[in-house]
């Protein structure tokens, strides 16, 4: 269960990456914004700032974040993204932090090529850090006793989850789509108490806790510190640096082959 609270804990850090992707969007006026994936809602409200005229549109799988996201005023609802349609006045597509959740995403953004009117926009931004030590360390923690027979269904995420930037960046373009493919190591510099294990404790721990009684949730947590302290050592100033990888997509519908006249 992912819970908002928690969530936005560093929403300060989880913000940039959504404002430098929405940087990228090069249209001034829209008829029709999707934010798919919005979570608790605190970003979809910049979509309303940035295109005042537009009807904004929110969805996300969880209830709780979709609950969170309707009392920032948002009309948000819950479903899956897969299953997704845009309507046919949709201009523009976002999605930040949620696409490397769904296996066949790339399809899925293929996909909505051929759904979405030419000149509109897809944004989107996926998380590339899933060979780092944090999410290692939890790997390996659930694979001990006492926890390896409870957490042997999750699937953790290992491997090539999301692609090479220019992966995407030739499958839109062989799409007909003008693109805007980057990434970024962000060099999170964080704060207070094992920092590293709050944070991912919004994300990342999110399947391990649903698994766990309050005991053992907080035995996990306990064992998982030192791991996360030897990969992430403090400074002698108190604070903490966490690299994270993303990969931005940012595609403009048909804008290849209209440039290309």
């Amino acid at each position: 269960m992912w819970d908002p609270e928690v969530y936005l804990a560093f929403a300060d850090h989880r913000s940039r990456p959504f404002y430098d992707l929405l940087s990228r969007v090069g249209t001034e006026r829209a008829r029709r914004v999707v934010d798919l994936g919005c979570g608790p809602g605190h970003l979809t409200k910049y979509l309303a700032k940035r295109w005042p005229g537009a009807v904004i549109e929110a969805m996300d799988s969880s209830p709780e974040m979709v609950a969170a996201a309707r009392e920032r005023g948002i009309d948000a609802t819950t479903g899956d993204l897969r299953t997704w349609k845009p309507k046919p006045d949709t201009d523009v597509v976002v999605s930040n932090a949620a696409l490397h959740w769904v296996p066949e995403h790339v399809e899925l953004l293929l996909r909505w090529t051929r759904e979405l009117a030419p000149g509109s926009w897809i944004a989107v931004q996926l998380p590339g850090n899933f060979e780092t030590p944090s999410h290692g360390a939890v790997r390996a923690l659930a694979r001990r006793e006492p926890y390896a027979k409870i957490m042997r269904d999750i699937p953790f995420r290992v491997g090539a989850v999301v692609q090479p930037p220019v992966q995407y960046a030739n499958l839109l373009m062989d799409a007909g789509c003008k693109v805007d493919v980057w990434e970024t190591t962000y060099l999170h510099q964080l704060t207070g108490e094992n920092p590293v294990l709050e944070w991912i404790t919004g994300t990342a721990l999110v399947p391990v806790r649903e698994r766990l009684d309050d005991e053992g949730w907080e035995r996990f947590r306990e064992e998982l510190i030192p791991l996360l302290d030897d990969a992430y050592p403090a400074r002698s100033d108190g604070t903490t640096i966490f690299p994270f990888r993303r990969v931005f997509i940012v595609a403009e519908v048909g804008g290849a082959r209209r440039s290309t006249g």
